[in-house]
């Protein structure tokens, strides 16, 4: 489904819900202006909810009317429609509207409740637990090297593992590179040392990236005891998977049919939207440790809220609790300095943020690049692709309305080891694998000639005239040797997920098969005709290329500016390099997007602060 076709779809949806909203209010007995600012209001906090809000705002309404109305007058009349409540009184209404102005559907109000409760709840009744001096002696030796290059500097890595040893609740953020694995497998090793039977899950919102996070974590663990390696998870589960997903959309596990685990950790957390959070959570027993993993300065989820991002907003750390960590991490007090929080979240001494990058040099391109976009810096960020001389910066000052040749060829010339790997081995997919996966074309857009499927397209025709095999059977056939496949869609069956990519190439006896790495075990064959939705993958979407990593990647933005531009989207883009980023783009649209942070709308800290003097009502 096309951008534009969802844009349609959801209005024709909206368009729907505010009439039924109409509908509901005049059988109120509401007064006709009351009705009509309900049913306007209806469309927008529908809208804004496909646009990734949780809610509206009071302005947002009074805007749309577009008849004069302040704020204060939208709220009188929303409040005499019939069908919205309040916090306190909020009944089986519709809409809500909280003192903050907000305007909410009802759903999306309660799971901000839901949310802020299950993890208020696990912070407010948790008490300091006793740890074993022989676990701050493992704590030690596990950042040994750390404390070599730091001196009497905090290791947060260190101080990450130790908040999750004391607290139920500890939310890590970090950028590619620092060291988020790493501090995941000594904080398994130190819960096993401590408990030889937890417990652990361990999961993530796509299969892909649950698949990364059992390799990363299996090959971050051979410096550990083998007594301690032989009883980590073995296995990631999608966050579907984990909750045992049911036929008719619900889930097997939720708060009234608890997890039987006693800790759970969560990569690419930023991925999470306010709805699955919330189940995931209260899936979770009361006594079990939550550990969620992610960047707060990546692309929020693509469904409702940036739940990561404000639940990471605040890394400051009580008198109390540093005096905790410097005991149990044998380090002075005075070290144990946190960063200023950029907004409230509610979950104080319960956020790490990683900041030392172990992947990028302090002077690294990439590194420096990405500190630029994070900081809104454009000037910055264009004068330093402008002017980069390490090799891992290229800028393609291109922004017409279809790439240069110059651009084309960058893209091209970036499939060119792959091309070679299957010209020296046509029926190896291990080689294929790799060879692709050096590289990646990320585009912001699906549509239009700098969209995913053109470019899908330009790469598929030089491939296949280059190529020239003789298996394929021409353009009357979407399939080819040498094809990339993503799926796009799970399934549990075929244990086939969303994000997962295989490559076409001919089985033993000449027919063609994709190809699936599956970890330890090598590489699974499956037919052509069984495949779950899909789609040729030389190019992808930043949003899809969330959790992967690449040698070298080619971001490619629009002629134009629009809603998707911003700086989390080329923070993202950027940050999926090891060694290389080529950026093709105009000034003008890159400027504009790296001034563009996203916004978000939503009361979650609201919801945190409300707790703090009330529970929020049932």
């Amino acid at each position: 489904m096309t951008t534009d076709t969802t844009t349609l779809s959801g209005r024709v949806l909206a368009d729907g819900f505010a009439d039924r909203i109409r509908r509901w209010s005049l059988d109120a007995g509401a007064p006709e202006n009351a009705v009509r600012v309900a049913q306007r209001a209806a469309f927008v906090v529908s809208m804004a909810t496909l646009d990734g809000n949780v809610c509206t705002d009071l302005s947002d309404i009074a805007e749309a009317l577009n008849d004069g109305s302040d704020t204060e007058t939208v709220r009188q009349r929303l409040l005499e429609s019939g069908v919205t409540g309040q916090p306190d009184s909020r009944g089986a209404m519709p809409l809500i509207l909280d003192q903050g102005g907000r305007l909410y559907l009802h759903r999306y109000f309660d799971y901000e409740c839901r949310l802020a409760r299950s993890l208020a709840g696990r912070h407010a009744t948790q008490a300091a637990p006793e740890i074993p001096a022989s676990l701050g002696a493992r704590l030690t030796s596990l950042f040994a090297a750390n404390h070599a290059s730091l001196g009497d500097a905090a290791d947060w890595q260190q101080i990450a593992v130790a908040m999750a040893l004391l607290g139920k609740v500890t939310i890590i953020s970090g950028g590619p590179g620092t060291g988020k694995t790493t501090t995941v497998v000594s904080l398994l090793a130190c819960l096993l040392e401590q408990d030889p039977d937890c417990r652990i899950a361990m999961a993530a919102p796509t299969g892909k990236a649950a698949a990364r996070m059992t390799e990363a974590v299996r090959l971050r663990a051979s410096h550990l005891p083998t007594e301690i390696q032989a009883r980590l998870p073995t296995e990631s589960y999608t966050i579907h998977r984990l909750l045992g997903v049911m036929p008719g959309g619900g889930f097997r596990h939720h708060a009234g049919n608890r997890l039987a685990i006693d800790a759970l950790v969560v990569d690419e957390a930023s991925m999470l939207d306010l709805a699955l959070a919330t189940r995931l959570i209260e899936a979770v027993p009361d006594d079990a440790r939550i550990i969620l993993l992610g960047d707060k300065d990546q692309l929020a989820a693509v469904e409702s809220g940036a739940v990561f991002a404000e639940l990471s907003a605040d890394p400051s750390l009580s008198v109390a609790r540093i005096d905790q960590i410097a005991s149990l991490c044998a380090m002075p007090g005075a070290a144990v300095q946190a960063p200023r929080p950029v907004a409230q979240s509610g979950l104080q001494d319960q956020v790490v943020w990683l900041t030392r990058n172990f992947r990028f040099a302090s002077d690294s391109g990439i590194g420096q690049l990405a500190a630029d976009i994070n900081s809104g810096d454009s000037a910055g960020a264009i004068a330093r692709l402008g002017s980069d001389t390490s090799s891992t910066l290229q800028w393609l000052d291109d922004g017409g309305s279809i790439p240069r040749d110059e651009s084309s060829q960058a893209i091209l010339a970036g499939y060119a080891g792959y091309l070679d790997a299957l010209r020296a081995d046509g029926k190896n997919p291990g080689s294929a694998t790799a060879a692709f996966a050096r590289f990646r074309t990320l585009c912001a857009v699906r549509d239009g000639a700098r969209g995913v499927e053109a470019i899908n397209r330009l790469v598929s025709k030089h491939f296949r005239s280059a190529l020239k095999h003789p298996l394929d059977p021409g353009e009357q056939s979407e399939w080819y040797p040498g094809r990339p496949v993503m799926v796009l869609r799970n399934d549990y069956v075929l244990k086939l997920f969303n994000g997962d990519i295989g490559i076409v190439m001919p089985d033993e006896s000449g027919a063609l098969m994709v190809f699936f790495p599956e970890g330890d075990a090598g590489f699974r064959a499956m037919a052509l005709v069984r495949l779950p939705a899909h789609e040729t993958a030389f190019a992808m979407t930043v949003h899809k290329s969330q959790g992967s990593e690449f040698d070298q990647v080619l971001v490619l933005l629009p002629e134009d500016h629009n809603a998707v531009l911003t700086r989390e989207l080329v923070y993202t883009a950027v940050t999926r390099a090891r060694l290389r980023v080529t950026l093709v783009s105009g000034a003008a649209v890159l400027e504009k997007a790296i001034q563009t942070p996203t916004r978000r709308r939503s009361g979650l800290p609201a919801r945190f602060l409300e707790l703090q003097i009330e529970d929020c009502p049932e």
